[in-house]
């Protein structure tokens, strides 16, 4: 099945969840934000939110910084 992630076409099985997107990019779920379709998802949801056909994803990876 066929989503956009992060604006590039990407092949994923069908019935993949969100959890199993993150572990499958090596992302740690509480180190993200996850916009699905325009709609940040719920971290809660991950586990149950299965991704569908042309759906959009956008990944926000929040990284550390140092101290001012």
């Amino acid at each position: 099945m066929q989503i956009k992630l992060n604006g590039e076409s990407t092949e994923i099985p069908e019935k993949t969840t969100i959890s199993q997107l993150l572990t499958q990019l090596q992302f740690t779920p509480d180190r993200v934000a996850v916009e699905r379709n325009l709609e940040v998802a719920p971290r809660e949801s991950y586990n149950t939110t299965e991704l569908g056909e042309g759906d959009q994803i956008e990944i926000v990876h929040f990284i550390g910084g140092g101290a001012r």
